[in-house]
């Protein structure tokens, strides 16, 4: 097979991304319409993302969120969103960047997207932490202290 030199994947992949972008500004506009709600999953170590420095010591690798019922402040750009969240009982407030968004998923109507997002160089430093938790861990930690619900995304792969 031929070498692709035009760079399909990555043109399908911004593609996508932009969809991402028109869903997040049609609820800036309009708000979740019926049972739409998002889990969207993001390196936490990837520059295009601004989170507190506690958060991101908690969650060293990837965190993933969710637009449902009690997230405030949205605004989308070209480059990415932020969005206003409670973790612990503290507001914060997150600026992810489109391309560091892992997984995008609507299980209101079982839609999902998956990016390619690659590892932080090795020589790179991201963030201060321990071990990386799994989301089922990050999960429990957040359910037991109240915050924003961290969820394992398990159930919409297909097995």
């Amino acid at each position: 097979m031929a070498e692709d030199l035009i760079g399909y994947g990555k043109l399908v992949e911004n593609a996508l991304r932009g969809v991402v972008k028109q869903v997040m500004q049609g609820v800036v506009e309009e708000g979740l319409p019926g049972d739409h709600h998002f889990y969207i999953t993001f390196r936490t170590d990837h520059p295009a993302v601004d989170i507190a420095p506690s958060l991101r010591a908690r969650y060293p690798g990837e965190m993933t969120i969710v637009l449902q019922h009690q997230f405030w402040d949205l605004t989308v750009d070209d480059d990415g969103f932020s969005v206003s969240l409670t973790f612990s009982g503290q507001p914060q407030t997150l600026r992810i960047g489109y391309e560091a968004i892992k997984l995008f998923a609507d299980p209101g109507v079982e839609f999902g997207l998956q990016f390619t997002v690659p590892e932080p160089d090795e020589g790179e430093e991201s963030g201060p932490g321990e071990p990386a938790e799994t989301p089922a861990e990050q999960a429990a930690e957040n359910a037991e202290e109240g915050g924003a619900e961290v969820v394992t995304l398990d159930r919409f792969r297909k097995k």
